[in-house]
């Protein structure tokens, strides 16, 4: 006899950038740092706006190559400097994803530091799919933002 599972709608990525808590917690919560890196892929950041308090909000929007802009918006739900970060994310227009959570951890090993995001709610098999080959695509980005700064 079968048992059919259904895979839980969470998505986990973990990365060890090679940047003190502190650095990559600001890269993450800074308006210009984040826009520096924030978009898989060949995507760019158009716009980013970062209001860092429980109740504050978020936008980002990801422009592609084609000029289609793809908008991600949601509410700061928790802000632990510089552990961990917990926001709702809702993408703009017909998509399936509009109120999702994404929790953000940032661990201390040794000079590096391990991220882990946590993105729950994605019901959507596929939805999760994108969402995490988006994340992978997005923390290669901050990984190399650091590998590209200064000692």
């Amino acid at each position: 006899m079968s048992r059919e599972t259904v895979a839980p709608p969470t998505v986990e990525i973990r990365r060890t950038i090679r940047a003190p808590r502190q650095r990559v917690f600001d890269a993450w919560t800074k308006t210009e740092e984040l826009k520096a890196w924030h978009a898989p892929g060949p995507l760019t950041v158009s716009l980013a706006e970062i209001d860092l308090r429980p109740g504050g909000k978020y936008r980002i929007h990801m422009l592609a190559p084609d000029g289609t802009e793809h908008r991600v918006s949601g509410v700061y739900r928790e802000i632990d400097p510089p552990r961990k970060v917990v926001y709702s994310w809702g993408w703009d227009g017909d998509h399936p994803v509009k109120n999702s959570t994404v929790t953000l951890e940032f661990f201390e090993r040794g000079d590096s530091t391990e991220v882990v995001i946590t993105h729950e709610g994605i019901t959507h098999d596929e939805e999760r799919e994108k969402h995490s080959h988006g994340w992978m695509a997005i923390m290669d980005k901050l990984e190399a933002h650091f590998s590209a700064l200064p000692g």
